[in-house]
């Protein structure tokens, strides 16, 4: 039998290979982090390697130098998966016998086509158009799904759900899948079933704290004619979908704060919970749970490019100040005028962007981005507590908030949900 040894901190991309090698026929062994990974290869000589560049404790370079040590492991052919890679890094790579370099998101069809030529193992991969987005604001997760549902997707979706509840230790998880750009038949049913019940697995949610927004009328009727799902609400009202969600957040409304105040200050906040983890995350290939550390997310984070659009000089010393200690890249801008000027000059990973501005505001630096057709991941940085601002954020196209005032580890937070890649 042919064995696998996959090296990734991450269970997203790990765990679901894992499964997809093994229903395959493939033995696999699963590292967490550098040090295990040597050991595996050592242990079991296998037939393939796959492993993240962005490793802690033995890097992935000093991995593949311990590979190449031995005779008897330095044929083993490699795959690298890379949150970025520059040229130069890959060409470093190529003398440790690494035949392909994917960067995340990986096209999942491609990977399986370079697996079956080293593997020679055929997969049953479903190439269904499909985009899946999860992003947290408070205790909601936001699970938007277009072009049309695909199983790949599907299963990568229930190590992300598990991913991001891990990160921000949700307890009572809401949920909020927005089916867009979709229209499904009697022929999705399968995947639609899937769908549901992954997120309802995944976060154990109560079925009265999932909303589904779509306008298919494939799914309303689905949904209404199973009595397994009847707890589920389906609307095609974002504002009526939050407000449902929210309103139960605390079960009662204190210091006579108006109803549309307490909704939006709920939904763009996203602080963590204190108190002791209830849901079981813990894979079994981990022995122990612990929190990412500053040197984690410096292996995510080094080099990136990162813009702070904002009118506010501590804000942008705070946004610079933080990711200086994990090795990023800061601009400043003070409005968004002169963000705008620059940004077809400059490539960025991720921008902060106040809502509030002189001169060209967030909406309208979010609508010119849009006419430009320039696709960037952006964190809302705001005081704003209107509810219909949330709605209009969320129609541009943006997921992920953050309140002032800002913490740094809730920077660093938000900035691992949105730059790890979606599916």
């Amino acid at each position: 039998m042919k064995q696998v040894v996959i090296i990734d901190e991450s269970p997203l991309l790990r765990e679901y290979l894992r499964i997809k090698l093994s229903n395959a026929g493939l033995e696999v062994s699963v590292a967490i982090n550098g040090l295990d990974g040597i050991a595996k290869i050592r242990n079991t000589m296998p037939d393939l390697v796959i492993i993240d560049y962005h490793l802690s404790r033995q890097s992935c370079i000093e991995v593949l130098k311990e590979k190449k040590k031995s005779p008897n492991t330095a044929p083993i052919p490699v795959i690298v998966t890379a949150q970025k890679i520059d040229r130069k890094k890959i060409i470093e790579l190529v003398q440790y016998n690494v035949k392909k370099v994917f960067t995340k998101p990986i096209k999942i069809d491609a990977l399986f086509a370079t697996l079956s030529e080293l593997l020679n193992v055929q997969f049953d991969i479903d190439d269904t158009p499909s985009i899946v987005e999860v992003h947290v604001n408070d205790n909601i997760l936001f699970i938007e799904i277009a072009q049309g549902l695909n199983r790949e997707k599907l299963d990568l979706l229930r190590f992300k759900i598990l991913e991001l509840i891990d990160l921000y230790d949700i307890r009572v998880p809401k949920v909020i899948i927005m089916l867009s750009d979709i229209k499904l038949s009697f022929a999705d049913g399968t995947n639609l079933q899937k769908l549901l019940d992954t997120v309802i697995q995944a976060t154990r949610a109560k079925q009265r704290h999932i909303r589904i927004l779509t306008r298919d009328e494939f799914t309303k009727k689905f949904i209404a004619g199973r009595k397994e799902y009847a707890d589920i609400e389906v609307t095609t009202n974002l504002q009526y979908a939050l407000e449902g969600l929210l309103s139960e957040m605390d079960g009662r409304t204190e210091f006579g704060e108006k109803k549309a105040e307490i909704i939006s200050e709920k939904i763009l906040q996203a602080e963590p919970n204190t108190e002791p983890e209830s849901v079981m995350l813990k894979f079994g290939t981990e022995d122990t749970k612990r929190p990412l550390s500053i040197d984690d997310m410096r292996d995510r984070m080094e080099d990136m490019k990162i813009a702070t659009v904002d009118d506010d000089f501590v804000i942008q010393e705070l946004v610079k100040t933080t990711f200086e200690q994990v090795g990023a890249q800061v601009d400043a801008y003070q409005d968004g005028e002169s963000f705008l000027n620059q940004v077809g000059n400059k490539e960025y990973d991720l921008v902060f962007l106040d809502l509030l501005m002189p001169k060209v505001d967030g909406f309208k630096v979010l609508q010119e981005l849009k006419a430009r057709d320039i696709h960037l991941p952006i964190i809302v940085l705001s005081a704003v507590t209107q509810r219909e601002s949330v709605i209009r954020a969320f129609q541009a196209g943006v997921k992920s908030y953050l309140i002032k005032p800002l913490k740094p580890l809730e920077i660093l937070k938000k900035t691992m949900e949105v730059v790890r890649p979606n599916m």
